[in-house]
Order: structure tokens, then C-alpha cells, then sequence
């Protein structure tokens, strides 16, 4: 099973899950706003280390949009799969929201179209 480590804390989750819930699986209360559907973007993360390589194009589209490309990721659109650590961005604490957003799905959404960087072209 991949370990997600967060400021020092790590947790065995089950290979498949999807990092915006391992994250909630941890204790942080990382932002969700949209749902986890790759439209809102509060769900930003940082990777210390192990970054998978593939991205959805649903979060590819998301971080051009936004500007965001290459600078952060969404745990929303990410699937632990090895072991990796990461800094959540936007969390309930540091955004004072009310709450972190509507419950996330098991799976990733919108339905996960998988690419590798090379294949991914930034449109102009």
C-alpha cells in the first residue's frame, strides 16, 4: 500500500485511492469546493516528493486556465499509487471557509482521461 506523508504525519492508504481523500484520511481538512470534479482548484497541493508523472485532462485544462500549470496539482484528479508527500495549499484553516466543500467521490471525476506530460500540448 502507498504511504501519503503530511508535515510529518504518513498513512498507509489503499493503492487506488484518491489523494484528496487521503488527505481528508490524514486529519487535514483540505479545500474540495467543487466536489473534487477539477473546477474549483482549492484543492492545490505541492509535492515534496513522488509527483506521478500523469495528469488528467481535466486537470491539465484546470491549472492552464488558472495559470497554475506546472506549479501546483489537484488532489482531486490524483490517484495514490506509490508513496508520496505533499503540502496541501487551501485548507479549511487557512481559508475560513464554513466547511471544505461537497464530499468527493471514491473515483475521480469528471471520468479520468489519463495522459502523460509529452502528450499533453498546451493549447494556444
Amino acid at each position: 500500500m502507498p504511504t501519503v506523508t503530511i508535515d510529518g504525519r504518513s498513512a498507509e492508504v489503499p493503492a487506488g485511492r484518491r489523494l484528496v481523500l487521503a488527505i481528508q484520511d490524514l486529519g487535514v481538512e483540505i479545500g474540495h469546493r467543487c466536489g473534487g470534479k477539477a473546477r474549483c482548484t482549492t484543492c492545490r497541493v505541492e509535492f515534496v516528493s513522488g509527483e506521478p508523472t500523469a495528469m488528467t485532462a481535466a486537470e491539465r485544462s484546470k491549472l492552464e486556465e488558472k495559470g497554475l500549470l506546472g506549479q501546483v496539482r489537484l488532489a482531486c484528479q490524483i490517484v495514490c499509487e506509490h508513496d508520496m508527500e505533499v503540502r496541501p495549499l487551501m485548507t479549511l484553516q487557512s481559508e475560513g471557509w464554513p466547511d471544505t466543500g461537497p464530499a468527493p467521490a471514491e473515483e475521480v471525476e469528471p471520468e479520468a482521461r489519463w495522459f502523460e506530460p509529452d502528450e499533453l500540448v498546451s493549447r494556444p
